[in-house]
């Protein structure tokens, strides 16, 4: 077994052993033969709801299950797009938090719990769209402000604007926390980040986006890697990359803006993972992406698990279990990345 068939085999059984892990173990622990076997009868028809008791199959498939499953794919949407952000601008710092996409996720989702939007013919749709949409002026407003003050858009000076366009609409959803009444518990627990009590529904929502998203950056993995070598690099290569640079971050924005609609703000995750599997298996894209996918999946369903476990019967925000793991790794980063320069 070569060693990219490795890293495939190892993060697939990761997931699934993850998955069982988090629908299995809380106030009540579920057999992991009780799980399969409800998901054998609920997916694929295969044998009766009565061979499994009654207590389980609410437990598994109407509360634990969702999460999990929810915590999946927001993790490996965050993780996919931190991945394609390093690439196209050449740094292991940058990821949704670090730019400012996060926090633009967070201000449109908040102003649509605030005003109460819905738009037309799409519903449930409208949380995720606003996400997107803000997520995606934001990269865009950062990337301008960026090239106004350094011509040469160094990414340095991408991320340094990135930082503070985060702190300054940080500053914006916190007016808007101090006007609000009704809403004020609802916006507060969606900005820690959270997938506590989500559903079926939430998933619904969530994975028409991170499909798109995914499979959009997939599809440009070729351009990835010659972009991951500068950008006159890639154009002698015959990259169109205004237009692919473009593309690749419309493809983040959708899958960060409709991870942060359905879980609030969580971050480092778009940071760390990629920042692993790149030192573990390498920089090639065309691999990097589907193995940040499994290991940002595997990821946050632990996170998950250790959130409402590690003081239960209470839970902690799931953002507090990535804010302590990825803090002191993106330190690591930064300082090591300050010793290569200097050396």
């Amino acid at each position: 077994m070569n060693h990219k068939c490795f890293a495939y085999t190892f993060l697939s059984l990761l997931v699934i052993l993850a998955g069982l892990f988090g629908t299995s173990i809380g106030t009540v622990s579920v057999p992991f033969r009780e799980i399969v076997q409800l998901i054998f009868i609920n997916v694929f028809h295969i044998g009766s709801i009565d061979q499994v008791e009654s207590m389980y199959v609410n437990i598994v498939w109407n509360i634990r299950l969702p999460r999990v499953i929810l915590s999946g794919i927001i993790g490996a949407s965050l993780a996919v797009a931190g991945a394609a952000f390093q690439g196209l601008l050449r740094n292991p710092l940058a990821d949704p938090y670090t730019l400012g996409v996060s926090s633009g996720a967070s201000v449109g989702a908040v102003m649509k719990i605030f005003f109460g939007f819905s738009l037309p013919f799409i519903g449930s749709f409208t949380l995720p769209i606003f996400s997107i949409v803000a997520s995606f002026l934001t990269i865009f407003i950062v990337l301008l402000f960026a090239r106004r003050i350094d011509r040469a858009m160094r990414v340095e000076t991408i991320i340094l604007t990135g930082v503070i366009f985060s702190s300054f609409l940080s500053a914006f959803i916190s007016l808007m926390i101090a006007l609000t009444e009704d809403e004020l518990r609802q916006i507060i627990s969606w900005l820690l980040g959270s997938v506590s009590m989500r559903s079926w529904d939430h998933i619904k929502i969530v994975f028409p986006f991170f499909i798109i998203g995914t499979a959009a950056l997939l599809f440009h993995v070729r351009e990835l890697n010659a972009m991951s070598f500068g950008e006159e690099q890639a154009q002698h290569l015959g990259v169109h990359v205004e237009r692919k640079k473009l593309f690749i971050l419309i493809a983040g924005s959708v899958l960060t803006g409709a991870a942060v609609a359905v879980s609030g703000t969580i971050g480092f995750v778009g940071l760390v993972i990629p920042h692993f599997v790149r030192l573990l298996w390498g920089p090639d894209h065309t691999h990097l992406l589907p193995l940040s996918v499994l290991a940002g999946a595997s990821f946050l369903i632990i996170a998950d698990l250790l959130s409402r476990t590690i003081i239960a019967p209470a839970e902690l925000p799931i953002g507090v279990i990535t804010a302590f793991i990825g803090a002191p790794i993106f330190a690591i980063i930064l300082m090591k990345n300050r010793l290569e320069r200097r050396g």
